[in-house]
């Protein structure tokens, strides 16, 4: 059946989820029966390939017959796809996850997105759901620095940004590219809102690696390649670290930048009906629990449990987040980072 295919019940149910901004909206008999007539879900995230498999196998063991198509890439060229896409008419995606909260801003400002509350995001504290119920945290990562023990002894590592401007480090650190990556632009704003630009300024001298993904700089200290990244995916380290790669976690004293990563609908989802089953689903506290417990993410569900060798956010200075804020500087943010770090 072609994917734009819509039945009636289809229809009236689509047309319910909009009209009911802030209510948590059930996955009903009807719903599931449209969905798998739409026969798939396409899903656009820059959650890490693992985890995205991981959530597609656990939905599809529980709707058999609503497929999943994964489409994988970095926030920043998730953004770009789903805008030169709708620029061009082109309406593909059916629900999309980005690590850059300011993505999610811009696409409500251009009336792009279904307002949909999955049930489970109703318990969810307020700051982690949209108002007008559009969009809603579904993961949340940190962007932590860290080193390679067999090159840098614990003694030695860095424990601040401050710390990362010896030189001793000059030519041996690697950091993510906010023009490419999400996490990396929301951690760098954050960074420079605590510290200033004048701190990357600096940062800058120290021949510092530029890699385009926060999953990449874990992998090179992991490998050797670098002693010390100056930011990378806390899940990735968490990976690492389960893997026996030679890699520490560091939580800066000056803070961590806390990364929001929320999921929405779009209000022209080619498949509206498993767009809603699957948005539900990946919000549901076994979902949740699965990105903490397989992808090392940090979840806000009240109902998930975080691993007991894992450091409780509470126990972590975070740096916030700050989309609103972020948003309208996105721009200048990319153009001064090159003209300081280079492509």
């Amino acid at each position: 059946m072609g994917s734009l295919h819509r039945t009636s019940i289809g229809t009236s149910l689509f047309a319910m989820a909009l009209a009911l901004p802030a209510v948590a909206q059930e996955t009903t008999p009807a719903m599931v029966s449209a969905a798998e007539k739409e026969g798939k879900v396409v899903w656009y995230t820059a959650v890490d390939v693992k985890v995205a498999e991981g959530i597609k196998k656990a939905f599809r063991a529980q709707y058999p017959n609503i497929d999943v198509d994964v489409e994988r890439s970095g926030s920043e060229r998730v953004f770009q796809r789903v805008n030169q896409e709708y620029q061009a008419n082109i309406k593909n995606v059916d629900v999309v996850n980005s690590s850059d909260a300011s993505h999610f801003l811009f696409w409500k400002q251009q009336k792009w997105l279904a307002s949909h509350t999955p049930p489970d995001a109703k318990k969810f504290d307020a700051k982690y759901r949209d108002p007008d119920g559009f969009y809603q945290t579904w993961r949340a990562s940190l962007s932590v620095a860290g080193y390679n023990t067999n090159l840098v002894k614990d003694a030695d590592a860095p424990k601040s940004y401050a710390d990362l401007l010896d030189p001793k480090w000059k030519g041996k650190m690697a950091k993510s590219h906010p023009g490419y990556s999400g996490t990396s632009l929301t951690g760098t704003y954050a960074i420079t809102k605590a510290l200033g630009w004048d701190y990357l300024e600096k940062l800058s001298k120290q021949g510092v690696q530029q890699l385009q993904s926060t999953t990449a700089t874990p992998k090179s200290i992991a490998s050797g390649e670098r002693a010390v990244m100056v930011d990378g995916n806390e899940y990735n380290m968490f990976m690492e670290i389960d893997a026996k790669s030679p890699v520490k976690i560091v939580y800066p004293a000056e803070g961590t930048p806390f990364v929001n990563s929320p999921s929405a609908i779009f209000a022209a989802a080619p498949h509206p009906n498993a767009a809603r089953v699957f948005q539900n689903f990946i919000f549901t506290a076994p979902a949740q629990q699965l990105l903490v417990n397989e992808g090392g993410l940090r979840s806000v569900h009240p109902d998930v449990k975080e691993p007991a060798n894992r450091t409780p956010l509470t126990q972590i200075k975070l740096l916030p987040d700050d989309p609103q804020a972020m948003l309208p500087q996105i721009a200048d943010i990319k153009k001064k980072y090159t003209a300081l770090f280079g492509n």
